[in-house]
């Protein structure tokens, strides 16, 4: 299909003049290349305003060295300017686990790094305050969203305060943005001024009173006593946490030198047609003409993929979707997934090869609470940790019947799953007949259509005390997977890999944690590749156990490596089978005084 340049939201004066366009209503500031595509934020973000009426201008990874023409050349919005860092905060974008320089960036035209600055949500937002002081900023994307309290930053390693302060944006959108967007822009309609927007859910902003709402207040450690004391500093992150995930949360309240950040609760998730009405806007699912002959590594890894839903309640501690989605899935319905599926048939190059049907987990599709009462009341951050919930239903009829409602259309000669699952779902006994049966025949319908010789599946770790800091199902739920995963290729006739993922130096781990872990993976015949070390990303669980030294909900004492010695000792574990390795990690266990954990890894 071949696309005009009107096709897309406009990136240039000249694609204004295209449409007869002598002023916008919303200039867009993205760190990321920009793709029209619904797996890319500024894309969804541009789509919405633009169904609302307005006229919107996408400005892709400006240029914030040379003389900001970049900043200016859009002029001056008749509403206000909008800045995301991307589809991933720009310090995680730009850095590994070890505080090296990335040397690509998957955001950016054939990957060329340098392409956005650091801390970029607060980069952009100075500049244009600098240049237009009187124009309101609205910011979202991952990066502020999770930067929105205070929030230690493993970069600088020190705490930084809510993200609102240093970018001095007028309005903050957190999570996804459909609801809150739209209701911002009927309140503008309306003549309000950024100042009055003080009661739309999901947003936050900075007020030197604390403004009179409906909903009840909680107060957290103000930002001055967070840097004074960690301990009080992480008993916030359970507020923080509970209420993002709650149907009906409070207001979230924290005092920040003489202002308030002030954090409304969250809407209530998308219904099933508001997602579907997301993911059907006029998308041309494609990079703009601009980029033409240069590769976006992000979008090549995607493009033939269709994402099913969002939301993920495996509650992770070192992970932020729920953060950013939340817990509570929001599914499509299969019309428009199988719309979205006919499209990608449609796509120049598609060799009839769906890369994922996916999502933050897999296999959460169409998973939700029985009785919608019960969830409402519940602040647990985690549906199926530290075992699955008595009221969550795991039938996974309707993901089966996506799968195979996909595979039967025109153009389509398979499909894979390409996101992570979770086994423990699949492995846990509900007590309902049905829901059972559909967890076995999910497995064999995974496993035999679905795999693309290689399953990606994260037990992350082996040993007890780390899984259940990390909120992971034990160890055993991986050795009967495996072993599943191998009589089903055995009856197939399939030759199939499973890949597992495991962190190290993640909190509560030591060293004998990831000697156990190499000794495990030794005898389920594993030699690992696909590892990290755990990474602090604001807005975890993990990271402020990291930063604090004290667990958000127990305010216990929790260990964690964090010498770069440390860290390294930890990660030779992982190829205990490698010869360079041994002899430092008999060493390394003779100092332990574990002789025990020596003869199991290599003999005596």
């Amino acid at each position: 299909m071949i696309y005009q340049l009107t096709d897309f939201l406009p990136t240039t004066k000249k694609e204004l003049e295209l449409r007869g366009w002598d002023e916008v209503d919303v200039v867009f500031f993205t760190g990321d290349a920009y793709i029209d595509h619904p797996a890319f934020g500024a894309a969804v973000i541009g789509r919405i305003l633009e169904a609302e009426g307005l006229k919107v201008a996408l400005v892709p990874q400006p240029n914030w060295r040379d003389d900001l023409r970049d900043f200016k050349k859009m002029g001056r919005p008749r509403m206000f300017f909008a800045v995301s860092a991307g589809n991933m905060d720009s310090m995680v974008n730009h850095y590994t686990a070890n505080k090296r320089l990335r040397s690509d960036d998957a955001y950016s035209p054939d990957g060329k790094p340098n392409m956005r600055p650091d801390y970029a949500t607060i980069t952009y937002c100075n500049i244009l305050k600098k240049l237009y002081p009187d124009v309101p900023i609205l910011v979202g994307g991952i990066e502020a969203s999770l930067r929105r309290f205070t929030h230690y930053d493993y970069w600088s390693n020190k705490l930084m305060p809510s993200i609102l302060v240093d970018s001095k944006a007028d309005l903050l959108i957190y999570g996804n943005g459909e609801k809150p967007l739209r209701e911002l822009i009927n309140r503008l309609r309306e003549g309000k001024t950024f100042a009055a927007l003080t009661d739309i859910p999901q947003s936050s902003f900075l007020s030197k009173e604390i403004p009179a709402s409906n909903w009840k207040d909680i107060t957290l450690v103000s930002h001055e006593v967070c840097l004074k004391d960690k301990k009080l500093y992480a008993s916030n992150f359970k507020h923080i946490e509970q209420e993002s995930n709650r149907f009906e949360a409070d207001r979230l309240l924290q005092k920040t030198g003489n202002r308030w950040v002030v954090v409304n609760p969250p809407y209530s998730p998308l219904s099933e047609k508001e997602l579907d009405a997301s993911f059907d806007l006029p998308y041309t699912r494609v990079p703009h003409p601009k980029y033409k002959d240069k590769k976006i590594p992000a979008y090549e890894m995607i493009k033939f993929s269709v994402n099913l839903h969002r939301g993920c309640f495996g509650g992770c501690a070192f992970c932020t979707i729920s953060a950013h989605q939340g817990k509570h899935i929001v599914s499509r319905s299969k019309e428009s997934i199988l719309n979205e599926v006919r499209k990608v048939t449609e796509m120049p190059y598609f060799k009839g090869y769906i890369s994922d049907l996916g999502g933050p987990s897999a296999n959460m599709y169409g998973l939700k609470g029985k009785d919608i009462e019960i969830c409402k009341q519940c602040k647990k951050p985690s549906c199926i940790y530290p075992k699955v919930c008595f009221n969550l239903d795991t039938d996974h009829s309707r993901l089966i019947d996506i799968y195979r409602s996909v595979d039967s259309m025109p153009g389509i000669k398979k499909s894979f799953v390409g996101s992570g699952i979770r086994y423990d779902l699949l492995l846990s006994d509900t007590k309902s007949e049905k829901t059972n049966k559909s967890h076995a025949e999910y497995i064999r319908e995974l496993i035999t259509n679905h795999v693309s010789g290689r399953l990606k599946i994260a037990p992350e770790h082996t040993s007890d005390n780390v899984l259940k800091i990390m909120r992971k199902p034990s160890f055993e739920y991986f050795g009967k997977f495996k072993m599943q995963f191998e009589r089903i290729n055995r009856e197939a006739g399939l030759n199939q890999q499973l890949i597992p993922y495991f962190i190290s130096s993640h909190p509560g781990c030591k060293s004998e944690d990831m000697a156990d872990l190499a000794i495990q993976t030794k005898r389920l015949d594993f030699k690992l590749e696909q590892v990290q070390d755990f990474t602090p990303t604001p807005m975890t669980v993990a990271t402020e156990i990291y930063y604090s030294g004290y667990h958000p909900y127990t305010l216990e004492p929790v260990y964690t490596a964090k010498s770069k010695e440390e860290k390294l000792e930890q990660r030779k574990f992982f190829f205990w089978y490698k010869p360079e390795y041994k002899q430092q990690i008999i060493r390394d266990l003779q100092r332990m005084k574990r002789p025990d954990l020596q003869q199991k890894l290599f003999g005596k």
